[in-house]
Protein backbone atom coordinates (compact mmCIF):
# COMPACT_ATOMS: atom_id res chain seq x y z
CA UNK A 1 0.00 0.00 0.00
CA UNK A 2 1.28 3.43 -0.81
CA UNK A 3 1.36 6.33 1.57
CA UNK A 4 -1.24 8.22 -0.46
CA UNK A 5 -4.03 5.71 0.26
CA UNK A 6 -6.73 6.95 2.62
CA UNK A 7 -7.46 6.02 6.24
CA UNK A 8 -3.93 5.82 7.59
CA UNK A 9 -5.27 5.66 11.16
CA UNK A 10 -7.56 2.74 10.36
CA UNK A 11 -4.84 0.91 8.46
CA UNK A 12 -2.47 1.33 11.39
CA UNK A 13 -5.06 0.04 13.84
CA UNK A 14 -5.82 -2.99 11.67
CA UNK A 15 -2.13 -3.77 11.16
CA UNK A 16 -1.38 -3.40 14.87
CA UNK A 17 -4.18 -5.72 15.96
CA UNK A 18 -3.19 -8.32 13.38
CA UNK A 19 0.41 -8.26 14.59
CA UNK A 20 -0.55 -8.28 18.27
CA UNK A 21 -2.67 -11.39 17.67
CA UNK A 22 0.01 -13.09 15.54
CA UNK A 23 3.12 -12.22 17.57
CA UNK A 24 1.96 -10.79 20.85
CA UNK A 25 1.94 -7.19 21.99
CA UNK A 26 5.46 -7.21 23.45
CA UNK A 27 7.00 -8.78 20.34
CA UNK A 28 5.51 -6.21 17.96
CA UNK A 29 7.29 -2.96 17.20
CA UNK A 30 5.93 0.33 15.90
CA UNK A 31 8.17 -0.10 12.85
CA UNK A 32 6.50 -3.44 12.07
CA UNK A 33 3.04 -1.96 12.47
CA UNK A 34 3.87 0.92 10.15
CA UNK A 35 5.43 -1.41 7.60
CA UNK A 36 2.40 -3.73 7.59
CA UNK A 37 0.13 -0.71 7.10
CA UNK A 38 2.33 0.58 4.27
CA UNK A 39 3.21 3.72 6.22
CA UNK A 40 6.13 5.21 8.11
CA UNK A 41 6.83 5.25 11.84
CA UNK A 42 6.45 9.01 11.71
CA UNK A 43 2.91 8.58 10.40
CA UNK A 44 2.21 6.13 13.21
CA UNK A 45 3.22 8.70 15.81
CA UNK A 46 1.05 11.35 14.17
CA UNK A 47 -1.95 9.17 14.97
CA UNK A 48 -0.97 7.37 18.18
CA UNK A 49 1.21 8.31 21.13
CA UNK A 50 2.46 4.74 21.50
CA UNK A 51 1.56 1.22 20.50
CA UNK A 52 -0.77 0.76 23.49
CA UNK A 53 -2.99 3.60 22.37
CA UNK A 54 -3.97 1.70 19.22
CA UNK A 55 -6.01 -0.58 21.48
CA UNK A 56 -7.60 2.24 23.48
CA UNK A 57 -8.29 4.87 20.84
CA UNK A 58 -12.06 4.23 20.88
CA UNK A 59 -12.45 5.25 24.52
CA UNK A 60 -13.50 8.80 23.71
CA UNK A 61 -16.30 7.54 21.45
CA UNK A 62 -17.58 5.32 24.25
CA UNK A 63 -17.44 8.22 26.72
CA UNK A 64 -19.49 10.36 24.33
CA UNK A 65 -22.06 7.62 23.83
CA UNK A 66 -22.39 6.99 27.58
CA UNK A 67 -22.73 10.68 28.47
CA UNK A 68 -25.21 11.31 25.68
CA UNK A 69 -27.37 8.33 26.57
CA UNK A 70 -27.55 9.31 30.25
CA UNK A 71 -28.53 12.84 29.25
CA UNK A 72 -31.25 11.49 26.95
CA UNK A 73 -32.66 8.97 29.43
CA UNK A 74 -36.23 9.72 30.56
CA UNK A 75 -36.45 12.16 33.47
CA UNK A 76 -38.25 9.48 35.48
CA UNK A 77 -35.32 7.05 35.13
CA UNK A 78 -33.53 6.05 38.31
CA UNK A 79 -29.74 6.51 38.26
CA UNK A 80 -29.26 2.80 37.56
CA UNK A 81 -31.90 2.85 34.81
CA UNK A 82 -30.12 5.81 33.17
CA UNK A 83 -26.85 3.88 33.37
CA UNK A 84 -28.58 0.85 31.83
CA UNK A 85 -29.69 3.01 28.89
CA UNK A 86 -26.10 4.21 28.50
CA UNK A 87 -24.67 0.69 28.60
CA UNK A 88 -27.05 -0.43 25.87
CA UNK A 89 -25.92 2.55 23.81
CA UNK A 90 -22.30 1.46 24.25
CA UNK A 91 -23.30 -2.08 23.32
CA UNK A 92 -24.60 -0.78 20.00
CA UNK A 93 -21.22 0.75 19.21
CA UNK A 94 -19.31 -2.40 20.14
CA UNK A 95 -21.69 -4.82 18.48
CA UNK A 96 -20.65 -3.56 15.06
CA UNK A 97 -17.03 -4.45 15.91
CA UNK A 98 -17.50 -7.81 17.59
CA UNK A 99 -14.54 -9.65 16.03
CA UNK A 100 -12.29 -6.65 16.68
CA UNK A 101 -13.48 -6.61 20.31
CA UNK A 102 -12.72 -10.32 20.71
CA UNK A 103 -9.23 -9.99 19.24
CA UNK A 104 -8.53 -6.84 21.23
CA UNK A 105 -9.59 -8.54 24.46
CA UNK A 106 -7.36 -11.55 23.76
CA UNK A 107 -4.39 -9.21 23.34
CA UNK A 108 -5.23 -7.39 26.58
CA UNK A 109 -5.73 -10.66 28.48
CA UNK A 110 -2.20 -11.74 27.53
CA UNK A 111 -0.47 -8.62 28.88
CA UNK A 112 -0.49 -7.25 32.44
CA UNK A 113 0.42 -3.71 31.33
CA UNK A 114 -2.56 -3.67 28.96
CA UNK A 115 -4.84 -5.04 31.67
CA UNK A 116 -3.85 -2.10 33.86
CA UNK A 117 -4.53 0.30 30.99
CA UNK A 118 -7.95 -1.31 30.48
CA UNK A 119 -8.77 -0.71 34.16
CA UNK A 120 -7.82 2.95 33.72
CA UNK A 121 -10.13 3.15 30.69
CA UNK A 122 -12.99 1.60 32.67
CA UNK A 123 -12.40 4.05 35.54
CA UNK A 124 -12.61 6.87 33.01
CA UNK A 125 -15.91 5.50 31.72
CA UNK A 126 -17.18 5.35 35.29
CA UNK A 127 -16.20 9.00 35.81
CA UNK A 128 -18.08 9.88 32.63
CA UNK A 129 -21.21 8.15 33.90
CA UNK A 130 -20.85 9.80 37.31
CA UNK A 131 -20.54 13.26 35.75
CA UNK A 132 -23.51 12.65 33.45
CA UNK A 133 -25.65 11.51 36.39
CA UNK A 134 -24.62 14.55 38.46
CA UNK A 135 -25.69 16.76 35.56
CA UNK A 136 -29.12 15.12 35.87
CA UNK A 137 -29.24 16.23 39.50
CA UNK A 138 -28.21 12.94 41.09
CA UNK A 139 -26.19 13.45 44.28
CA UNK A 140 -22.49 12.57 44.27
CA UNK A 141 -22.74 9.34 46.26
CA UNK A 142 -25.66 7.89 44.30
CA UNK A 143 -24.10 8.95 40.98
CA UNK A 144 -20.76 7.34 41.82
CA UNK A 145 -22.33 4.15 43.09
CA UNK A 146 -24.63 3.77 40.08
CA UNK A 147 -21.71 4.43 37.72
CA UNK A 148 -19.39 1.93 39.42
CA UNK A 149 -22.11 -0.72 39.51
CA UNK A 150 -22.85 -0.03 35.86
CA UNK A 151 -19.23 -0.51 34.87
CA UNK A 152 -19.09 -3.77 36.87
CA UNK A 153 -22.19 -4.97 35.01
CA UNK A 154 -20.63 -3.90 31.73
CA UNK A 155 -17.36 -5.76 32.45
CA UNK A 156 -19.22 -8.93 33.36
CA UNK A 157 -21.53 -8.75 30.33
CA UNK A 158 -18.69 -7.85 27.96
CA UNK A 159 -16.62 -10.83 29.10
CA UNK A 160 -19.56 -13.19 28.56
CA UNK A 161 -20.18 -11.64 25.12
CA UNK A 162 -16.61 -11.99 23.82
CA UNK A 163 -16.25 -15.50 25.28
CA UNK A 164 -19.53 -16.85 23.91
CA UNK A 165 -19.69 -19.41 21.14
CA UNK A 166 -23.11 -18.23 19.95
CA UNK A 167 -24.30 -15.02 18.37
CA UNK A 168 -26.14 -13.32 21.23
CA UNK A 169 -25.84 -9.55 21.32
CA UNK A 170 -23.95 -7.63 23.98
CA UNK A 171 -27.12 -5.75 24.94
CA UNK A 172 -28.71 -9.09 25.86
CA UNK A 173 -25.85 -9.90 28.20
CA UNK A 174 -26.12 -6.43 29.74
CA UNK A 175 -29.86 -6.84 30.38
CA UNK A 176 -29.31 -10.30 31.90
CA UNK A 177 -26.51 -9.00 34.11
CA UNK A 178 -28.64 -6.08 35.31
CA UNK A 179 -31.51 -8.46 36.04
CA UNK A 180 -29.11 -10.65 38.01
CA UNK A 181 -27.89 -7.63 39.95
CA UNK A 182 -31.45 -6.60 40.76
CA UNK A 183 -32.27 -10.14 41.90
CA UNK A 184 -29.22 -10.22 44.17
CA UNK A 185 -30.01 -6.83 45.72
CA UNK A 186 -33.69 -7.69 46.16
CA UNK A 187 -32.63 -10.51 48.48
CA UNK A 188 -30.47 -8.18 50.57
Amino acid sequence: MGRWQPDARGRLAKAALELYVERGFDRTSVAEIAERAGLTERTFFRHYADKREVLFAGSSELRDVLAGAVAQAPESATPLDAVAVALEGAAGVLEARKEHARQRQSVIDANTELQERELIKLASLSETLTDALRQRGVDEAAAGLAAEVGIAVFKFAFRRWVDQTGERELAQFIRESLAGLRAVTADA
